[in-house]
């Protein structure tokens, strides 16, 4: 327990949970009771982190705070261990707004409300669970939760092809799930002691060839939710057929889940493998970005063109992991912060759209500006927000990766030229594709399939509201960037540090290494530092 006492994690993990179990009791025949009740508990358990963490969480510390731990299963080893630092802070922040977001909506939801509302809880409190578990055996449990909430509200109330889509999502995560429980038990059985604690873990020694397999298999599982090019075909598929709140969520957190994971557990835990594994991460980046704004531009239908260009945003987030930079980490955890809020208000406006409409066809709209101003003002500000217009979240972390990698002195030169103007070209397709979706959506003529409502009502009070607690905090921290990376400054130093610490150790322990035989570009150059060396030599 902490030195507060009160066990502010627990409570904020199952508030949620526990708030679930009086759903069927409600007194409620069309469900307005029920999303009343919903909305209250998320916002009940928002209040209670922005609460416990503004009181009690010390910005200029990098260790764990909030710590809690209870034997939960002793027969396995598996510990309640939770606990918060800078990596998961701002995580469970974001987690908390899209999430309550989310419910508020889904206000129009009439199909089995109960079972929606309950579903969106139970997710909401699995989600927070990854971010705040410190026992590997619990990151995997509150993993697989979050898997079925996802999985139903696709498939029930997604779209024409939402059985598909559903089935998609659940046969790649699950599958790759199964790599998560595999490495952690290699991991707890290695070594005299058998552990699932993620600290303890963090401080094992391994052979070589058991940390390179076991980052692989993190790498797989992790890469598949990030997504990373080529597991990311189901989320095309799930984003155009999941309800608007469903990709609110699919994109402004689920994502997230992969990118901490890899910081986390990979960079931060399988240290010495990081070194064999980064530049294969800038790589997969720059294919990442190029490869999603390519796919993007190619799609008519609105919400898989912005599935895709979350495929490209997510490229950045690798590239800074793999920067060995406190720049370039810090960028990577501002760009998951801000694509969160960035993706959540696009796919958001994208159902506004759709209500109207009742079509995700760009070929049958157009000249929605002249009938929804408000909504084209809008979907206008997040798109820029999206291409990384400066003052805006996007631009800040972008830059914040580009200078990571092309300060670092891990790399050579050739190799952070090739991946930055790599980059660089995915950075001016974005701006096309987005300000196509914008033109074929909102100007020219309209579509003569396009059949409109006797009455098309702009956004209205709730959808405006919704979408001002999203670009707020887009435009806020584009123009201070301060208000997030004050979150998680410290922590980023300290694990780029760490990093940076083990790499002229594994240089001298591997003189000849794969890279060396297969590329000639990534290398670990000298340091002031720690006295970096070649590995390629």
């Amino acid at each position: 327990m902490n030195a507060f006492e009160f066990p502010w994690l627990t409570a904020i993990i199952t508030l949620p949970l526990v708030a679930t179990a009086a759903i069927p009791f409600i007194p409620d025949k069309e469900g307005k009771t029920v999303r009343w009740y919903g909305l209250g508990v998320a916002l009940a358990d928002f209040a209670l982190m922005i609460y416990a963490f503004w009181q009690h969480y010390d910005f200029q510390s990098s260790a764990f705070q909030f710590v809690e731990k209870y034997a939960w299963v002793p027969q396995l080893g598996m510990n309640w261990s939770v606990a918060v630092d800078g990596l998961s802070m701002p995580l469970v922040l974001l987690t908390g707004l899209i999430n309550t977001l989310a419910i508020f909506a889904a206000w129009k939801v009439t199909k089995k409300p109960r079972l929606f509302h309950a579903l969106m809880l139970v997710m909401y409190s699995a989600q927070i669970g990854v971010f705040v578990a410190q026992d590997l055996l619990l990151f995997f449990l509150m993993w697989e939760i979050e898997l079925v909430p996802v999985y139903l509200l696709i498939s029930i109330w997604g779209g024409e092809k939402r059985r598909y889509a559903a089935t998609k999502f659940i046969l790649y995560t699950a599958a790759a799930s199964i790599f998560i429980l595999i490495a952690a038990f290699a991991m707890a059985f290695s070594g005299n002691t058998v552990t699932f604690d993620m600290t303890t873990l963090g401080m094992k020694e391994y052979s070589n060839t058991l940390e390179l397999l076991v980052y692989a298999c993190f790498l797989i599982a992790f890469g598949v939710k990030l997504p990373i090019f080529p597991l990311h075909t189901w989320l095309p598929d799930a984003h155009g057929e999941a309800s608007a709140p469903g990709s609110m969520i699919l994109a402004g957190v689920l994502l997230k889940m992969g990118g901490y994971a890899l910081i986390r557990i990979n960079m931060e835990m399988l240290t010495n493998a990081h070194v064999v594994f980064a530049p294969v991460l800038a790589i997969l980046g720059v294919v990442n970005i190029i490869y999603g704004a390519c796919c993007a531009f190619a799609q008519n239908n609105l919400k898989r063109r912005l599935a895709y260009s979350s495929i490209a945003h997510m490229g950045f987030v690798l590239i800074g992991i793999a920067s060995y930079s406190e720049m370039g980490i810090s960028g990577a955890m501002l760009q998951m912060v801000s694509h969160g809020l960035i993706a959540a208000s696009l796919f958001f406006l994208s159902g506004v759209t759709y209500e109207r409409t009742h079509t995700l066809m760009m070929d049958k709209m157009g000249g929605m500006a002249k009938v929804m101003p408000k909504t084209f003002a809008l979907f206008t500000a997040g798109a820029m927000a999206s291409l990384a217009l400066p003052g805006m979240s996007g631009f800040v972390g972008e830059l914040m990766v580009f200078l990571g990698l092309a300060t670092s002195d891990v790399y050579s030169s050739s190799f952070k030229v090739v991946v930055v103007l790599l980059s660089a070209v995915g950075i001016i397709l974005t701006p096309i594709y987005l300000l196509s979706m914008l033109r074929a959506v909102f100007y020219g003529k309209q579509s003569q399939e396009l059949v409109l409502d006797a009455f098309v009502q702009d956004v209205k009070p709730r959808e405006l509201f919704i979408t001002a607690c999203l670009l707020i905090p887009i435009i806020g921290i584009g123009l201070y960037p301060k208000l997030a990376t004050q979150a998680y400054d410290v922590k980023t130093v300290a694990v780029a540090m760490h990093a940076r610490q083990v790499l002229p150790v594994v240089a001298k322990q591997q003189p000849t290494s794969l890279y060396s035989q297969i590329f000639t570009t990534p290398t670990v150059a000298d340091s002031e530092v720690s006295g970096l060396v070649n590995i390629a030599e």
